[in-house]
């Protein structure tokens, strides 16, 4: 029996690799195309080491429309696209604007193209939280008021849910669900895959690893003085294995598609708002290491405090997460620990 291919754009990325992983567990073909420019080769041997499995990769950059389109076109029986591919970083975005623009926005109209050509009928696109900007009343739901994005990666997700929207108006339109992640951390409970930013990181986790382990001289916790409880900044934190089974559930949705609905969108967090020193509390006591850090002003782009409604996709999609905020701080420590004092 052949199994069903899906293609999967920054594969080898953080949320893309753990994602795979959970494709291969569950039986599907996985066909990775990635640029590595946020991501290692490596991972893809890590990928085969927890499933025994080592998908079809294809190093290709999606701002290229003929390579995009012609790699596509090798594979019209996949029946699904899951797009991860984009920068994420908040602050780089405020730095460069241009290249966050053109990357993730070019990226998707060229997967879309792609996907029309070949006859690949169903997509998942990696949203945002930060589509909502900072939102008035919280927790957010799926029919908060999307408002002015704070930063321009959050800007480019809403225009690329704008497209896909739009496209779903068409008569020959792709399929497509939009996931609004909130923060993902942690690492596969194995420590053989994990979050391994290039250069210095711009996400929180892999920051506090690191400077647990001695690759960087200390934490800045950007601002101290929002109106929260500690001051410091809250977010909805999730382990990336349940935001990987969350992008299964939602394209088994797709397949059935029950509703004959072109477009949706779903949640993916805890609904829980956790401030950034708790983060590092709970760091604290599943590592036993003490932390060093200071805390530092406010960064630009970044929101106050944001987390979720999830009774929709707890609903629709029957998807609920498995992990707590000690099971996240754990297993990103153990996947830095697997990494030893390797400069990154």
């Amino acid at each position: 029996m052949n199994k069903k291919k899906v293609i999967v754009t920054g594969g080898m990325g953080y949320i893309g690799s753990h994602t795979c992983v959970a494709l291969i567990d569950e039986g599907y073909e996985v066909i990775i195309i990635d640029n590595l420019s946020n991501a290692e080769l490596t991972t893809l041997d890590g990928i085969e080491k927890i499933t025994g499995v080592k998908p079809l990769f294809h190093e290709i950059d999606l701002q290229d429309t003929k390579a995009t389109t012609g790699t596509f076109l090798e594979y019209k029986d996949a029946i699904a696209v899951i797009h991860f591919a984009a920068l994420k970083a908040v602050g780089e975005s405020v730095d460069h604007p241009i290249k966050y623009y053109k990357n993730n926005i070019l990226s998707l109209v060229n997967v879309m193209e792609a996907m029309k050509q070949a006859t690949v009928p169903k997509l998942i696109f990696s949203s945002s939280c930060t589509v909502y900007g900072q939102a008035k009343e919280l927790p957010v739901s799926e029919s908060s008021p999307i408002l002015k994005a704070n930063s321009p990666y959050g800007n480019t997700k809403q225009i690329c849910e704008e497209i896909l929207i739009d496209e779903s108006q068409t008569e020959t339109s792709i399929s497509s669900i939009s996931l609004r992640y909130f923060n993902p951390i942690g690492a596969h409970p194995s420590a053989i895959i994990g979050e391994l930013p290039l250069g210095v990181p711009n996400n929180l986790m892999p920051y506090i690893t690191q400077t647990a382990a001695g690759i960087r001289t200390e934490l800045s916790v950007f601002g101290s003085d929002y109106n929260t409880p500690d001051g410091t900044a809250i977010r909805d934190y999730i382990h990336v294995m349940d935001l990987a089974q969350a992008h299964i559930d939602a394209m088994k949705k797709l397949m059935v598609n029950s509703s004959n609905k072109k477009y949706d969108c779903f949640n993916v967090g805890t609904g829980n708002g956790i401030s950034v020193l708790e983060v590092i509390q709970s760091f604290e006591k599943m590592s036993g290491k003490k932390l060093k850090y200071r805390l530092a002003p406010r960064r630009a782009g970044d929101v106050e405090a944001i987390y979720a409604q999830t009774e929709k996709s707890n609903k629709e999609l029957g998807w609920k997460p498995k992990y707590n905020l000690d099971d996240m701080t754990d297993t990103a420590w153990k996947w830095q620990q697997s990494l030893g004092r390797k400069k990154v």
